[in-house]
């Protein structure tokens, strides 16, 4: 089917910006081990960080058309998310579109497929995460569907879904369920700060994962 579809709900601002202090893997871990994209979509820049509500663009594998299209309906603070079922042999997105993007205020572009002009994307600074880079061109031919459900490595995303992302990889989270993660994110890292102060004064990771047990009933010895 081809179709655009205008009428989505996203997100208050503040909702949004309540996951933006945490890492991927902190949300992911967060949301009980879910909403992660495949290990292979990174950001072109290490230092790249992104969250925002999902524009999402179905492409034909090879075909940027509609990925030019879904641009043009982006407002400011998406993240545009193409799915083209993982066609990592092109450079679907370069630096003339990262300036589009730029121009109307996109907060970030997620490609399961290849981007190019690496350079001078780390200079432009948009957070740019793809399957990797490919100096091969797309073509411009097939339509394709924007702002409806896509799956990228058997992960659904909807429009609306909060998108973040850093150097670890991408982690998506349900609209519906932005609030409850952002509070079980903040848990999670309180969690982690205490077991690193009984790192700092002395305690095993043994001990402090409790973790004697588990190796007993396991059967690990010790000479």
């Amino acid at each position: 089917m081809a179709h655009i579809n205008t009428r989505i709900t996203r997100l208050p601002a503040a909702q949004v910006a309540a996951l933006a202090p945490f890492g991927a893997a902190t949300l992911h871990e967060a949301q009980g081990r879910s909403g992660a994209l495949p290990a292979r979509i990174k950001p072109v820049d290490r230092g790249m960080r992104v969250c925002g509500p999902a524009l999402t663009v179905r492409c034909a594998p090879g075909d940027n058309l509609m990925l030019q299209v879904a641009i043009s309906y982006a407002q400011a603070g998406d993240v545009v998310v193409m799915a083209c079922d993982g066609y990592a042999e092109i450079g679907a997105f370069g630096d003339v579109l990262a300036n589009a993007c730029l121009a109307k205020g996109v907060a970030g572009v997620v490609l399961d497929s290849g981007a190019r002009d690496a350079g001078a994307l780390r200079v432009l600074g948009l957070p740019v995460f793809s399957s990797g880079l490919c100096i091969k061109g797309a073509v411009k031919s097939s339509l394709g569907e924007v702002n409806h459900p896509v799956s990228i490595g058997g992960q659904i995303v909807h429009p609306g879904d909060i998108v973040c992302g850093d150097e670890d990889g991408v982690v998506v989270v349900p609209a519906h369920n932005v609030q409850q993660v952002a509070r079980a994110a903040a848990a999670r890292e309180e969690m982690e700060a205490g077991r690193i102060a009984r790192y700092q004064a002395g305690s095993s990771v043994i001990e402090v994962n409790q973790l004697a047990r588990l190796l007993e009933e396991r059967g690990l010895s010790v000479d």
